[in-house]
């Protein structure tokens, strides 16, 4: 993928993110938010049993934590918790400067080249940290 494709994938998440000010009444909620700026989400999450069957969010935050936060919705909805954290697991190899399973990743591949800047690594795994918060307390 070019830096021009990430970008434009980046920011079409940005201005027009998956779920966002969605209902979420009986939702899972957790907030994750960077103490050194502004990203602050909350993230929601209506499970099946052991499936992530919808995730919405709301809050105010960068261009790479809202698009990240949409991405890795629409990756998410479907997967077991299972599924969910390895997802999870990869998406932090990526943004550490790792191998990665791309296919696992999909659009979040975009990410790719993130970890070489740290500030920005926190802006795109945020949601993801609030996302493992959530499955760890759903798996309780």
């Amino acid at each position: 993928m070019t830096e021009e494709e990430s970008r434009d994938i980046i920011m079409e998440n940005y201005l027009h993110p998956t779920n966002r000010n969605k209902t979420h009444e009986g939702y899972q909620s957790v907030n994750t938010k960077n103490e050194s700026c502004i990203d602050n989400i909350n993230l929601y999450i209506k499970w099946n049993e052991d499936k992530i069957e919808d995730i919405a969010f709301d809050g105010e935050a960068c261009a790479v934590s809202i698009s990240s936060t949409s991405i890795m919705i629409k990756n998410l909805i479907g997967k077991s918790a299972k599924e969910a954290l390895d997802y999870i697991k990869e998406f932090y190899q990526m943004t550490s400067g790792e191998e990665y399973n791309k296919d696992l990743l999909k659009d979040a591949v975009v990410y790719d080249a993130i970890s070489k800047q740290g500030n920005r690594k926190v802006c795109a795994n945020l949601p993801l940290k609030g996302m493992e918060r959530a499955i760890l307390e759903h798996l309780k």
